[in-house]
């Protein structure tokens, strides 16, 4: 593959699936995306179906379009591989037919919850200790409600597989897994990145329907005729096991090597730390993870909804900035941004709760709230509110930070930010002046992406390894460096904001107020 000038990524997202193509140097020359629905069966509240067949057709437009517009031939496609959502999965018959399938949005398991939970008081801890997984997100409790509500289907099942797996199956008629992927299903044992089939077998579930496992940047096959003729591929051109968005992010923005740490900021945020030694959480409050290198594994905590509640906001009470933006073209939160900078760290003392640090066995999140503002217009405006919102996410992400550095002794020295939130020069300065680190722009846009094409890379000898590779590729944009009197100020907030966050937590508990969000079960 040696004369090869291109590399295609194909990245299934939450809300829309896209095709980049890359040039070997890293550059993106082209991408197509599509918006995708995942619609709920009416018969189950909760439940966000995935439908593979029209979704095959947009991704099959995406690679054509992508190609198109890259004015490139298709032969010159050196490798392809794959990114997806994370926890999304698919069931196959045995004759190799998608039978059923759910996005990782799906919240139709509360009662198979219950169930395992009911099993043994210590299920969840004991998978925990061998997968880095709860049952908040993972399949277990998913194809246990298919077991139960759909027997048939469950009969029927010969095969599992994540979405990425599913993209790669659609391409080359292959069925297979990679740990980065895989280890979200709560099915894995994290050290041996390979499917422990008895974590199934105590959960009441099959123990035959786990495909082979490829660790990421290996070759899995090869483009088929079939996927060629529907996508205007060439058939022989190999497909590269990728990995979950999270991780292969991180591969794209440069994070690959034991203790650094990336923030993606986007409707959720992912603090992403990786480590070359897994150790497990006695107290089970952070995800773990392998990530796409090997040998390399990756703590994860999360905070739910930043970027929606940002949305909320600017759509429920900026009306004005939209207005403007609309009039002159630019972004309605480059307007909010101009005043909110304005309004002093600390938002003169004013708090939020949305998103609490990651407690993943008992994962909870109290009503949001604004407390602790003053009836003065001077001070308490709405820009006093929208920063507010943003300190927020970063004392979210603090609290993310220490608990991982509790679990391993061990702190970043610095921080890559990236995905929606990064475009914010505010957002980005609050979040060095929360953590007091610096804080480093990378200037790729599709991060995700050319984690994958660096991996599709590898595995065809474009590349000699990821790290090596990443470092060259990756291009940091622009740094922020932490303001220390700030620093100050957002650590005596941090202690009052999680003192305020449990009392608020406690009100929720107590059904005086409605959580913003329970893990199923929970």
């Amino acid at each position: 593959m040696g004369c090869s000038k291109y590399l295609m990524a194909i990245d299934a997202g939450t809300g829309s699936v896209r095709a980049v193509i890359f040039d070997t140097d890293g550059n993106q020359l082209a991408v197509s995306a599509r918006e995708w629905e995942h619609k709920e069966d009416s018969r189950f509240p909760g439940s966000m179906n995935f439908d593979w067949v029209y979704n095959w057709h947009l991704t099959s437009s995406c690679i054509k379009e992508a190609i198109d517009l890259s004015n490139i031939n298709p032969k010159d496609i050196g490798a392809i591989s794959t990114t997806c959502m994370r926890e999304g999965i698919v069931l196959y018959d045995k004759d190799g037919n998608e039978i059923w399938a759910c996005a990782n949005v799906d919240a139709r398991s509360s009662d198979e919850v219950i169930e395992l939970i009911n099993k043994s008081s210590t299920l969840e801890q004991d998978i925990y200790k061998v997968s880095g997984q709860t049952f908040a997100l993972g399949a277990l409790p998913r194809i246990l409600w298919v077991k139960n509500k759909l027997p048939d289907i469950y009969e029927k099942t010969a095969a599992v597989t994540m979405f990425n797996d599913w993209l790669i199956y659609k391409l080359t008629g292959v069925l297979s897994t990679e740990p980065s992927n895989g280890s979200t299903t709560g099915v894995f044992d994290l050290k041996g990145r390979m499917w422990d089939t008895s974590i199934a077998e105590k959960c009441g579930l099959r123990t035959d329907i786990f495909p082979k496992v490829y660790e990421s940047s290996s070759i899995v096959a090869k483009v088929t005729k079939e996927a060629a003729a529907e996508t205007g591929l060439v058939e022989g051109i190999p497909v590269v096991a990728g990995g979950g968005d999270a991780q292969l992010g991180c591969i794209g923005v440069g994070v690959v090597s034991p203790n650094q740490a990336a923030v993606f900021g986007g409707s959720f945020w992912q603090y992403e730390f990786n480590t070359d030694n897994v150790k497990i959480d006695d107290k089970c409050r952070v995800r773990v993870n392998c990530h796409a290198i090997p040998n390399l594994w990756q703590y994860e905590a999360l905070a739910f909804y930043p970027g929606l509640i940002m949305r909320w906001y600017r759509d429920g009470f900026c009306q004005l900035e939209k207005q403007k933006a609309l009039e002159t073209g630019k972004d309605a939160y480059e307007y909010m941004n101009e005043e909110a900078v304005k309004i002093p760290a600390g938002s003169y003392g004013m708090m939020c709760t949305f998103s609490d640090v990651m407690n993943y066995i008992c994962w909870k999140h109290a009503a949001p709230t604004f407390t602790n503002f003053q009836i003065n217009p001077e001070k308490f405006n709405r820009f006093t509110f929208y920063r507010a919102i943003m300190e927020n996410a970063a004392m979210v992400t603090k609290g993310n930070m220490d608990l991982v550095s509790d679990v391993t002794g061990v702190k970043p020295s610095e921080i890559i930010f990236a995905s929606g939130a990064s475009k914010s020069s505010l957002w980005c300065q609050i979040v060095a002046d929360v953590l007091g680190l610096p804080v480093h722009i990378p200037k790729v846009k599709e991060a995700t992406a050319l984690g994958a094409a660096i991996l599709a890379g590898i595995g065809v000898g474009i590349y000699d390894d990821i790290q090596s590779t990443a470092k060259k590729i990756v291009k940091i944009d622009k740094t922020y460096y932490p303001n220390q009197e700030n620093h100050a100020i957002y650590n005596n907030l941090y202690a009052n904001w999680r003192e305020v966050y449990s009392a608020q937590l406690a009100l929720s508990d107590k059904k005086l107020t409605k959580h913003m969000w329970n893990a199923p079960g929970v």
